[in-house]
């Protein structure tokens, strides 16, 4: 009963953001870059952040120092929605946070290069988690899908308040149900992605540090394999890695391909779900196992991204030369 009536608190949420969104013109307007069509409300993902705020209220200020860094990133990334910030002021804010949430798991008193690895990671999952934010549903299934594979850990091994995560998956499911629409009511925006990949960041590492197991960083390698196959292919072509672009792989599919974009989200969602069930089982082999097992599955979902997304390239330039 608890748990319903958080969810109908976040949908009512949602829906008087959209008043306000509605009111100060928070829209996103489609370009020649966009995966739609028709001008949509932005910034539905700050119930993201308004569930990690109740939470926080509620356990007692539980984690001060990372909730404080997840502020400062939800904050200047929601001024960013609105005005467009310059990358170093965002850049800046991206360092302290992660900074204030490397302070929360006491990464000052280890080895210089956890906190480093800590560093790249966050900075590169919060970028991925942004780009990746381009069709309907997609952010929800695959938040959905990490977060529930955290909490299924979380059971047995304790790593993290179990609220933060619940109360956070209540959210994207109020979100989710605005977003996983054919015609979506609201995009979580830069406000929301950034907001959940900080807060599953936060969560992964206090499983990785407690754990002292990396593995379970693949719980994010579906999103992982998409984002540094574009970023090479777009370094190839000598392209603009931090431009809006339509060149990752859901987005062939979603467009070029002609494939419905829910269920391209969802085909995500369910395999990094399917992913990060494998990855746990193998947590529970030697390393020399775990190490092949990331070798080699990495290997083949790499191998099976590259030929997808050429074989789609291919009919497309074929299409494109028919009709011309």
């Amino acid at each position: 009963m608890h748990y319903i009536l958080l969810l109908a608190a976040f949908i009512l949420f949602e829906l008087f953001y959209f008043r306000i969104a509605d009111h100060f013109n928070i829209i996103d307007k489609p370009n020649e870059r966009s995966s739609h069509t028709e001008i949509t409300l932005r910034g539905g993902g700050i119930v993201f952040y308004f569930a990690a705020l109740i939470y926080f209220i509620v356990s007692g200020f539980s984690y001060p120092w990372f909730f404080l860094g997840l502020t400062l990133m939800t904050v200047v990334s929601f001024a960013d929605d609105l005005l467009t910030l310059s990358n170093k002021l965002r850049l800046l804010i991206h360092f302290l946070s992660v900074l204030l949430m490397s302070y929360e798991l006491d990464l000052f008193a280890m080895p210089w290069f956890y906190l480093l690895s800590t560093f790249v990671l966050v900075v590169g999952v919060i970028n991925a988690y942004n780009f990746m934010d381009g069709i309907n549903g997609i952010t929800a299934a695959y938040s959905l899908a990490v977060g529930g594979l955290l909490m299924l850990v979380n059971s047995t091994v304790g790593f993290i308040d179990p609220d933060l995560l619940s109360y956070t998956m209540l959210g994207v499911l109020a979100f989710a149900f605005f977003n996983f629409r054919k015609k979506a009511k609201c995009f979580a925006g830069d406000v929301g992605s950034v907001a959940i990949a900080f807060i599953l960041m936060f969560a992964l590492a206090k499983l990785i540090l407690q754990t002292g197991n990396f593995l379970y960083i693949l719980f994010l390698g579906i999103y992982g394999i998409d984002a540094v196959w574009t970023i090479v292919r777009r370094l190839y072509l000598k392209e603009n890695i931090f431009q809006a672009h339509r060149s990752h792989l859901y987005q062939y599919l979603a467009n070029e391909a002609g494939v419905p974009k829910l269920l391209v989200s969802a085909i995500y969602g369910i395999l990094q779900f399917v992913f990060g069930m494998l990855v746990i089982y193998a947590t529970n082999f030697d390393v020399k196992a775990q190490i092949l097992f990331s070798v080699v599955s990495l290997l083949v979902l790499s191998i099976v991204y590259l030929l997808l997304k050429e074989s789609i390239l291919k009919k497309h330039i074929r299409s494109n030369q028919q009709t011309s």
